[in-house]
């Protein structure tokens, strides 16, 4: 990272942080500076002057002192050197607003020949020398990201008592005493007005199908919700409300849009799931896919549960909950449709157990510290199922049998390495309007071929009981371009489905990401 980042974050007009240009730094005995950083959560922000610039991570939890301990440490943008000597305010509303004490500084040596080459490779080792902290530490980068690690080495360390803990190593002052003293800092210029950017949609990050509760580190918990993942970009009042894939959704949702307008924020990235709900509360897709052809209306929720950025901050590197908490602040009295997604208290094995018995899908399980990892299915995030579901792809249909209108059963699939692979047919889960609109869409896609690379399926020199030569010349084809979500018991031992039952279209995930859904080992 250069001081462009740094620059593009801050407007010097408010802020009385250093401008600062980068410089060449000397190859031993180099500064470091770690920062006390009341923002909107208190971190310690960590800085070693490295190739003209103080190369930054906010470390959440502050300097491990015990042998082979960790913290989480999240990498930022490069910071100028004579940010070392900064203590004091920055205004709020601007990047980072807040109090920022100077907890210790001093020099460091790097325990390798090219710290900088070493350092691009994901690890560095080096020793400290300041007025609280002496000793080894190591940085090893992790894959998630800008995510690292600061590690204990060398030999354990005293803690820092608590009364020095609370002092500046620069001045002597507690945090208090920079928040309130005049003349602290300089007080900032009159501020120039500036037009708010529009915020640039990203792809969401994903969750990780697990089948086993984490054994590690902290985690919060939220309902699973049946729905389609959104994501609401706000600038001013204008709102963009848009699925996962960028399809517009401000069209079939406009109070949900009118809701975020009304939010207390000048510009935003929500991210979050739309739901309907049925009788008893719960989510429920068919109700959701429904509501776009009945009259009547299900009643329908925008449930937040992530911020990505807010008044022109970027958020995604900030840990889980700085992000949940500055969301929940947002959304405390906004109107309905607009809800907080609430993490559960308990344990995550009676929760699972709670959630089976509502009859609900599962859990998602967020670790606290974790980044945001746009576009990225992470382990920092997983889905804990009670049922089976997931999205396939429809490739076909059977003709209509008895008194059936349009078609009898669905034929879908999904995708292993770009090719489409059957895996069952699905008769159950429509009415006759359902029919008769599918059946309209699929007169529009139409095809001669089969899409699906292993019909009919031969197992032992015979034909499989899925779909045999005979019944392909009666089937219809068609693109394999509709996504449809599919719930079932079970898959059998020749990976086909178990009394699947049809649930709706999804028009939020592309069919070319549709693949079978296997549970991940964490570790």
């Amino acid at each position: 990272m250069s001081l462009q980042d740094y620059v593009r974050k801050r407007d010097f007009q408010r802020t009385a942080e250093p401008e600062g240009k980068e410089k060449k730094a000397p190859r031993s005995g180099s500064l470091f500076v770690i920062q006390k950083h009341e923002a909107s959560s208190l971190h310690y922000d960590f800085r070693l002057e490295l190739d003209g610039t103080l190369k930054s991570w906010a470390v959440p939890k502050g300097v491990p002192f015990k042998k082979g301990d960790k913290r989480l440490a999240v990498e930022v943008e490069d910071h100028p050197v004579a940010y070392a000597g900064f203590e004091g305010i920055i205004p709020e509303g601007e990047y980072g607003g807040g109090t920022v004490m100077v907890w210790d500084t001093g020099t460091y040596e790097a325990l390798a020949e090219d710290p900088l080459k070493e350092l691009e490779k994901g690890k560095l080792h080096f020793a400290l020398k300041g007025e609280k902290l002496s000793g080894e530490w190591t940085l090893v980068k992790t894959r998630r990201g800008n995510q690292w690690l600061l590690i204990k080495s060398g030999e354990d360390m005293k803690p820092v008592s608590k009364k020095r803990d609370n002092e500046s190593a620069l001045t002597g002052r507690t945090m208090a005493g920079i928040a309130t003293e005049r003349g602290a800092v300089q007080e900032p210029k009159p501020a120039k007005p500036r037009a708010p950017s529009k915020p640039k949609f990203v792809e969401p990050m994903k969750a990780t199908l697990v089948n086993e509760v984490p054994s590690h580190g902290e985690w919060i918990y939220e309902i699973k919700l049946d729905g389609y993942r959104a994501l609401a970009l706000k600038v001013g009042r204008d709102v963009h409300l848009m699925s996962r894939n960028a399809k517009d959704f401000a069209r079939r949702f406009p109070d949900m849009v009118e809701a975020i307008a009304g939010l207390p924020v000048n510009s935003a990235i929500f991210d979050g799931e739309i739901v309907a709900m049925d009788a008893k509360g719960r989510p429920s897709f068919q109700l959701l896919q429904a509501s776009q052809t009945s009259s009547e209306q299900p009643p329908m929720a925008f449930y937040l549960f992530d911020l990505l950025s807010c008044n022109g901050i970027d958020l995604t590197g900030k840990p889980l909950h700085q992000r949940r908490s500055q969301l929940e602040s947002i959304v405390k009295d906004a109107p309905e449709p607009i809800r907080f997604s609430a993490s559960l208290k308990g344990q995550p094995e009676r929760l699972l157990e709670e959630v089976r018995k509502h009859g609900l899908e599962g859990l998602i399980g967020k670790q606290l510290e974790s980044v945001y990892e746009i576009g990225r299915r992470s382990k920092s995030w997983i889905k804990l199922k009670c049922v089976h579901e997931q999205e396939f792809v429809i490739g076909g249909y059977t003709p209509p049998d008895g008194a059936r209108k349009h078609f009898g059963a669905l034929l879908v699939g999904v995708f292993e390495k770009k090719k489409l692979r059957f895996v069952g047919k699905v008769g159950t889960g429509f009415n006759a309007d359902l029919l008769g609109a599918l059946h309209r869409d699929f007169k529009q896609i139409e095809q001669e071929n089969c899409p699906f690379s292993d019909l009919p399926e031969k197992k032992q020199g015979r034909w499989a009981q899925n779909i045999t030569p005979a019944e392909m010349k009666l089937c219809h084809w068609v693109k394999p371009e509709l996504v449809c979500q599919i719930r079932f018991t079970e898959w059998t031992n020749d990976g086909k489905l178990r009394h699947p039952v049809f649930l709706g279209l999804r028009e939020d995930k592309e069919a070319s990401e549709v693949v079978r859904e296997l549970p991940a080992k964490l570790h």
